[in-house]
């Protein structure tokens, strides 16, 4: 028959075990006495006076959370669907309990309407080319709204922008007619340079009646050197002035 006492030992004994508590190295345990925080324990073997102290487990890891697509309209008028990814984590674990009832939850909330208002007071063009301006601006809000509750904002990442179909045209268009521009520009600018360079060479061809003769002989042997056949070239007789105006002596 089992003797009373030795019952008495192994309840006193589950009640002692049951008062200890392993606590991972990325956890957090928030104390409670007779309902009343007493402090933050852990990692490792934390101790707590069954029937007096509960504990809450709370995790420091980084939460990597999606924020679904919201409904925006632009400051110029133009409806677009923008989604994101928030990178939260908890540094102060009392807070996170006893401040806010679901960290997570409010903190998406938060994340949501923070996206809707400041994606709604830029432009389309900044919204689509300055969204590392945007992700900073909306982790700087979100981070003061939630640190009371002892959660720090890493990171937010404007995801992916869902423009309306009609929109997506235009801005192709827009594009399109941009490096047309940019081509025409470019080939202008290459005929401008061209007809520079061709009337600096009439400049000095101008001063140096010699220097034309000579090009037109160098012009001459590429020309029969390009093919076989004969080719009549006729001559100016002006380019042969210099050669006959040297020419002096007794006939």
């Amino acid at each position: 028959m089992i003797q009373p006492l030795a019952v008495f030992v192994v309840i006193i004994a589950l009640i002692v075990i049951s008062g200890i508590k392993i606590v991972q190295e990325y956890q957090r345990a928030v104390v409670f006495r007779l309902g009343r925080a007493v402090g933050v324990r852990g990692p490792g073997v934390v101790i707590i006076i069954p029937f007096i102290e509960t504990m809450r487990r709370v995790d420091l890891r980084t939460v990597t959370m999606d924020i679904p697509p919201q409904d925006v309209i632009t400051r110029d008028n133009v409806s677009v669907k923008v989604s994101a990814v928030l990178y939260f984590r908890i540094v102060d674990p009392m807070n996170a309990v006893i401040a806010i009832e679901n960290y997570i939850y409010a903190s998406n909330m938060i994340a949501q309407t923070t996206l809707r208002s400041v994606c709604g007071q830029a432009e389309l063009d900044d919204l689509l080319a300055e969204r590392d301006k945007m992700n900073d601006q909306i982790q700087r809000i979100v981070d003061q709204q939630t640190e009371p509750w002892g959660v720090k904002v890493a990171t937010v990442e404007i995801k992916d922008i869902d423009l309306p179909q009609e929109m997506r045209r235009a801005i192709a268009r827009q594009a399109e007619a941009e490096r047309e521009r940019r081509a025409k520009v470019i080939a202008a600018e290459g005929e401008f340079q061209a007809a520079q360079k061709l009337a600096d060479a009439a400049g000095v061809l101008a001063t140096q009646p010699m220097a034309l003769t000579l090009r037109y002989l160098q012009t001459l042997v590429e020309i029969s050197g390009e093919n076989n056949s004969t080719t009549i070239f006729p001559i100016p007789v002006d380019l042969l002035g210099p050669f006959l105006s040297g020419k002096s002596g007794p006939s």
